[in-house]
């Protein structure tokens, strides 16, 4: 027999197959590398095979060698004459001695190198944006797609589900591991649900952008209306909207950001999980003074309040959607028709629009024919000379229709603007009327201040600025359609949800 140049331990069949699969696992993992270094853009998933998987394929692989030569080692103690007296000893002067060590420890120095490597790559895998959102692409589709559009969209996901430091990030990975059993299992939950309870304070995440101490004075924005008429007649509103916030060093804290951990603390509880009923505030400022708010009509009973989640208000209780934004078929329909996505000469485009989006459809295939087909036949039946010398617009209306669609609404998922309430704002959900209005009063019958003029000022509404529609000053909100005066009593959700139930 000819002279073996390892030990006698190592010639078995368990530690052939684990030298095999190990040697190999290792070649296809040094040739994916290879690629992922040449190659500018590759898939999601080569990071996945080459840093996640196929290393613990080599692992098992090295495992198997050790486990092989344990069973022969213990097959030869049994009586098969061997070398092997039971004793680890290295003889340097014996040749296979010599060639097993040094195999061995370069083998080892090779192994911990590339585990080194790997490791590191499979971390900078597993923080991309593209991991989060493209690897579990059924779960993650509406996320990734909103995220994409949204004002977050150059901010990798684990900038604000992570953040910095060691601690959030073995939480963040523990919570995964659920994860990826349910996605496996196929037992996550559809929709997602929130707001996400392991989520890190915003102050560690928001904050490292966006300081309050430094936001001051206000802004001006212009919401695009469009009405539901023949004419879809523009009605725009253009606010300037009282950000506040600020310093001793910028000014006084106020404005909409007066609410903010600066100078006040507010505090709340919230009867249902997804913080939109909320039954009890309280309000401490710099000066230690203390105000406390209940439902007047439904205060909360002793037991409820021993166990209620008492949450201190961030930037998350009212920027509750700042990355995945799924826009109403209203809010949509507007904002494609201001910026000519969609043909606003169309007669009724708005109205049918919005109740094309509106419907109900089994997945998003069968969604885009239904709204291709519904305003295609509305434009044919009701206005034949429209759609024969304007075909181009409706097709062009129905292509950005899809669009919408296809940004904001996953019938897969069950995803759509109905599931995630949007707390900025207080037009299509009660948002800020969750705790201004009447409900909230402390004991001597204080309300929470209901004065729009609080956080925002009118400079121009309607379709003629010219016939008194602008004040620097600020303007009294003018409904578009006369509704006796419903609007200075009640709040805009009574009637708007941002569907077809009204425009």
């Amino acid at each position: 027999m000819a002279t073996r140049r390892l030990p006698s331990i190592l010639y078995n069949w368990t530690t052939a197959i684990g030298a095999l699969i190990a040697s190999v696992t290792f070649s296809i993992i040094f040739l994916l590398y290879l690629i992922d270094l040449v190659i500018k853009k590759t898939t999601i998933y080569l990071g996945l095979v080459t840093f996640v998987i196929l290393p613990i394929v080599l692992i098992f692989g090295l495992a198997l060698i050790g486990v092989g030569a344990f069973l022969e080692r213990r097959r030869l103690a049994r009586g098969t004459p061997s070398a092997f007296s039971g004793l680890i000893r290295i003889d340097l002067q014996n040749l296979t001695h010599r060639n097993a060590l040094v195999l061995g420890l370069t083998g080892a120095g090779v192994f911990l190198l590339a585990s080194a490597v790997g490791t590191y790559k499979a971390y900078q895998k597993t923080e991309s944006v593209e991991f989060c959102g493209q690897l579990c692409h059924s779960v993650m589709h509406p996320e990734f797609t909103a995220y994409q559009t949204s004002p977050h969209a150059r901010v990798a996901c684990v900038q604000c589900h992570i953040g910095p430091g060691a601690d959030w990030f073995v939480k963040a990975k523990l919570s995964g591991a659920y994860q990826v059993y349910a996605v496996t299992a196929n037992v996550y939950p559809r929709p997602i649900p929130t707001p996400v309870r392991n989520l890190r304070p915003a102050r560690e995440t928001c904050e490292q952008c966006h300081w309050p101490e430094q936001f001051f004075g206000a802004r001006k924005d212009v919401n695009h209306h469009f009405l539901a008429d023949e004419a879809n007649t523009p009605w725009p509103i253009a606010m300037l909207i009282n950000v506040g916030g600020g310093s001793e060093a910028t000014g006084k804290v106020e404005g909409i950001h007066w609410h903010m951990a600066i100078a006040n603390k507010v505090q709340y509880i919230a009867r249902d999980s997804s913080r939109q009923e909320i039954a009890w505030v309280r309000v401490e400022d710099r000066t230690g003074k203390v105000a406390e708010y209940n439902d007047a009509e439904r205060p909360l009973t002793p037991e409820e309040r021993a166990r209620a989640e008492v949450r201190t208000l961030d930037c998350i209780d009212c920027h509750n959607r700042p990355s995945h934004i799924y826009r109403s078929p209203v809010q949509a329909v507007n904002e494609a028709m201001a910026i000519g996505r969609i043909d606003r000469t169309l007669p009724y485009v708005k109205r049918e629009a919005v109740k094309a989006l509106d419907a109900e459809y089994p997945d998003t295939p069968s969604a885009l024919r239904a709204i291709q087909e519904r305003l295609t036949e509305f434009y044919k039946e009701n206005y034949p000379g429209v759609f024969a010398s304007r075909r181009a617009a409706v097709d062009g209306a129905v292509a950005g229709v899809q669009r919408v669609y296809q940004q904001n609404f996953f019938p897969e998922m069950k995803v759509s603007w109905k599931r995630y309430p949007d707390n900025i704002g207080h037009s299509q959900f009660i948002g800020c009327f969750r705790c201004h209005g009447d409900k909230l009063r402390t004991a001597e019958g204080k309300r929470i201040a209901r004065d729009c003029a609080a956080c925002h000022s009118i400079l121009a509404q309607g379709t003629d600025p010219a016939a008194g529609t602008y004040s620097p000053k600020g303007l009294t909100f003018q409904h578009p359609v006369d509704v006796e005066g419903a609007e200075k009593e009640g709040n805009c959700t009574e009637c708007h949800a941002g569907g077809a139930e009204l425009y």
